[in-house]
């Protein structure tokens, strides 16, 4: 399954309801299991990203509908990046090389 790693913010909600942040990613991960996606890790960070999650789904489009459902309750903002692992990057090279 493609994996996608999430950059995560806080709004000022997010900041407000800091104490509920390991009750919400327990949510979020229940939430994106009912799409047929998965939570593979979530890290509370130092730096420009309050959090990181790393999420399997079948598709751009099941990963996007979870990251929008979280989104839509207002606690953060994210940025994702589709990522490849070695397996994958094989075969991308092998295309690329012709």
């Amino acid at each position: 399954m493609p994996t996608y790693v999430a950059l995560l913010n806080w709004t000022d909600q997010g900041v407000r309801n800091y104490k509920d942040t390991a009750k919400r990613s327990e949510a979020f991960g229940a939430a994106v299991e009912k799409l047929g996606a998965k939570v593979l890790s979530i890290y509370w960070t130092v730096g420009p990203y309050d959090l990181v999650a790393i999420v399997e789904a079948p598709d751009d489009e099941t990963a996007t509908a979870a990251l929008l459902q979280l989104g839509g309750v207002g606690n953060i903002r994210s940025t994702t990046l589709r990522a490849f692992g070695p397996e994958e990057m094989g075969r991308i090279i092998a295309k690329a090389a012709g």
